[in-house]
Parts: structure tokens; C-alpha cells; sequence
């Protein structure tokens, strides 16, 4: 069977992590790229071996070129998604589209209609879904070892570096100019514990605030940039120690400091730190999303789940306590505790992944098994070699944004359906 050809449209850290494993794997072949950036749209079109004639500045290039490939990874920025999604599913395309679907409950409706309207296959990259772990512990759920599922705890632990790197200094700091922190990162949370349940919710309810990243918790003497602070090394989120730190690491060079700068030395880090987002002090940013919140969920059965994303811990794998009425789980991202309360049985089940939960580790696993899935599903057209579709994404996102009016109006607040 024939690598399924790939467009790849905005060629950032996300998108080039899919397209390489596409690549990488032989099961995909990247054959036009679209990125803004020159250096990144150059550095992939060499990666990847796209011809020059097939390398654009912008997605409504590739619309213009009519239908280039068998399907398109969309991986421009988030407030981005729609307007490109559209017009490549008007087109044909099947598509792999990055986290968020959209910022806006409107625009993701139209993706979804889009996706249906032309029968074409769109995945929403919710990497959570198709780790080892998570399927461990799904079939542990479905075979009924718990019984039926009555309630849920769950965390996601951000990380204090990692707050700081892409919630703070970065990309997703702001809300106005990229969305609330439940929807860009904890997205995947949300859409991961409806997976489990099989089911959205009947309402929500939620709190959270930005508590530490503010002026008034700037410690006295400190500088607008860590390279010209008096105090930088005694601060636990100081930009040299995290960035200068990742010059020792493959891994860490290719994310998060890939997304500082491209001059992976001492000095190139420096002056990026000197000039660029990254280098400001953590309590002068223009940042304004939450760095905690929690989410309560019921459900029509009246099984409850518990949500707590939180800034202040390392960065790690999502930790779950999942109470049924024959039976109690316990999951770390690697291993799950399951005890039988009939039997008194209390086992540990090794997933048998040692893959870490950040972006450089493929999310768990998660971002590779995703990828493959998808250009499986293209190949053979079968789409249910996928764990969601558009509507499924969709539904999961409107939860997101319930909660989050719940949160803004400290109400409990009913999910569409």
C-alpha cells in the first residue's frame, strides 16, 4: 500500500512531530508544507524533501493549488484552526488537527459540519486517548472489573517549569490571544475522562484563578528579565537555569527550547533569553489563564469525576483514582493498582511503557500511536481505527467551555447536548 501523502499546514513543534513520525515510519510522505515562519517552513521543507514549487507561506496557498495530498495535518496556531480546516475538508482532504478544534463553540461546529458535510476523516489530536496506559486501563473499565463506574479523581499535574514555559512566557499565556487554560491545555483531560466514561455530562461546575504569576508576588529586587536579575538564581523559574539546562539534553533541545530558539548554544540562548517572550520574568508577563482549576462533572446516572489541573508540581504523568461498585483502580501513567472488593484481591498491572508525559516524550505515547492510526485510517478508509471523530471532539470541547462559564459565573452550569 502507497504512503499516504500529507500536507502539512504550520510546521511548529506539534506539526512537525506527527509529519516526522509520518515520515519516519514510511506509512505517510509529506508533499507540500505551509508555514509563516521562514526559517521553520525552509528546515521542514528540507526534512521532508518537498519540492520548492510545493512550499507556501500560507494555507490559503495550498487551497489556491487545489488538492495536493491525500490528507492534511492542521497545526497552525489555536485561534488558526478554523478558517484552514474548512476549506481543506471542502476540498477533500482528510484531516489530523491539533489540539484545541477551535477557540470559539461556533467555530468548532463548523469544523464538525465541515467534516460531515464532505465524509471526509478528521481526527482531533487528543493523544491521551491511544497511549498504552490509557488502553490498559479502558479495557480494565469495559470488561467490568470495578463494575459500574460511580466516581472519579483525577490530576494533572502541569509541572512549575512547564506553567512557566508555555502558560506564562509563551504562546498560551493570554487568553485573548489564544484561549482559556481548561481548553488549550486541559482539553486533553476532559475529552480523556469522557473517553472513560463512555459519555459526556449532565452539568459542571468549576473554580480556578491565576494565584502566583502576578506583580504582587514579584520578589523585591527582581528584574523584568532573568539575565539581568540580581535574584535569578535563587528563583525556582528562572529562564537561564530552565533553558541553559536543556543544552545537555536531546530531548529538551528539540522541546521546549526549540521553542526559545533555533541556536542551540550557550550563547544563542542567551541572546534569545536577552530579547525574545521567553526571558521575561514570570511576574511580568502579559499573561491572565488560570494556573489552577478544578472541574466537578455529573453525570446522568449521578456518577460524579473530579478534575484538578495545577501549576505548582513536577511535570509527570496524569494520576487517577476510578471507584466502581465491585472494585476500586488506581493509575499513575505507567502502572495501575486494581482491587477486587470481593475477592480482596490487590494487583498491579504494568502497562509497559516507560515513555514520559511531555511533548518530547510523545505525550506517553500517545502523539506516534495517534499518527499511525490516522494514516491507517486514511489508507484502508475505515474509521474506526480512530478513537473519536469531529462530533465526539465536539462534545467533549463543549464541556470545556461549560465549565468554563461555570467558572466566570460561580454557577452550575447545564452541557449542551
Amino acid at each position: 500500500m502507497p504512503p499516504v501523502t500529507l500536507v502539512l499546514v504550520g510546521a511548529g513543534l506539534r506539526g512537525q512531530s506527527y509529519a516526522r513520525r509520518a515520515h519516519d515510519t514510511g506509512e505517510g510522505r509529506v508533499v507540500a508544507v505551509a508555514e509563516p515562519d521562514p526559517a521553520r517552513r525552509a528546515a521542514a521543507a528540507r526534512e521532508f524533501g518537498v519540492p520548492d514549487d510545493r512550499v507556501y507561506a500560507d494555507w490559503t496557498e495550498v487551497v489556491a493549488a487545489g488538492r495536493l495530498a491525500d490528507a492534511a495535518i492542521v497545526a497552525t496556531q489555536d485561534r488558526l484552526h478554523t478558517a484552514p480546516t474548512v476549506a481543506l475538508a471542502d476540498q477533500g482532504y482528510h484531516i489530523l488537527l491539533e489540539k484545541p478544534m477551535a477557540t470559539e463553540e461556533s467555530e468548532a461546529e463548523a469544523i464538525t459540519e465541515a467534516a460531515e458535510r464532505n465524509k471526509i476523516t478528521l481526527a482531533v489530536c487528543h493523544v491521551l486517548r491511544y497511549t498504552p496506559y490509557t488502553r490498559a486501563l479502558k479495557r480494565l473499565l469495559d470488561d467490568g472489573t470495578i463494575g459500574r463506574l460511580v466516581s472519579v479523581q483525577h490530576l494533572e499535574p502541569v509541572g512549575w517549569w512547564h506553567q512557566a514555559h508555555s502558560f506564562v512566557r509563551g504562546n498560551w499565556r493570554n487568553s485573548g490571544t489564544s484561549a482559556p487554560m481548561l481548553l488549550t491545555k486541559s482539553c486533553h483531560d476532559i475529552d480523556w475522562l469522557l473517553y472513560l466514561f463512555g459519555r459526556a455530562p449532565r452539568r459542571v461546575g468549576s473554580f480556578g484563578s491565576l494565584s502566583h504569576f502576578r506583580a504582587e508576588d514579584a520578589p523585591k529586587d527582581a528584574a523584568a528579565r532573568c539575565v539581568d536579575c540580581p535574584i535569578e538564581s535563587t528563583c525556582a523559574y528562572s529562564a537561564k537555569r530552565l533553558y541553559l539546562d536543556c543544552l545537555d539534553n536531546a530531548d529538551s533541545r528539540f522541546w521546549p527550547l526549540s521553542a526559545v530558539t533555533d541556536d542551540h548554544t550557550e550563547a544563542g540562548v542567551l541572546a534569545a533569553l536577552r530579547t525574545g517572550p521567553y526571558g521575561r520574568c514570570v511576574y511580568a508577563c502579559d499573561n491572565d489563564v488560570v494556573d489552577h482549576q478544578v472541574v466537578s462533572m455529573e453525570f446522568d446516572d449521578g456518577a460524579t469525576c473530579s478534575f484538578t489541573m495545577s501549576a505548582f508540581t513536577p511535570m509527570e504523568h496524569r494520576r487517577t483514582r476510578l471507584m466502581g461498585t465491585r472494585g476500586f483502580l488506581d493509575g499513575d501513567g505507567r502502572s495501575i493498582r486494581r482491587v477486587d472488593f470481593l475477592t480482596g484481591t490487590d494487583e498491579t498491572v504494568e502497562v509497559g511503557s516507560e515513555a514520559g508525559a511531555s511533548a518530547a516524550d510523545g505525550h506517553g505515547g500517545g502523539d506516534e500511536a495517534l499518527t499511525d492510526a490516522f494514516l491507517a485510517a486514511v489508507a484502508t478508509g475505515d474509521g474506526a481505527l480512530l478513537r473519536s471523530d469531529a462530533a465526539t471532539s465536539l462534545a467533549g470541547h463543549r464541556v470545556v467551555w461549560a465549565a468554563e462559564r461555570a467558572r466566570a459565573t460561580g454557577t452550575v452550569v447545564e452541557v449542551a447536548r
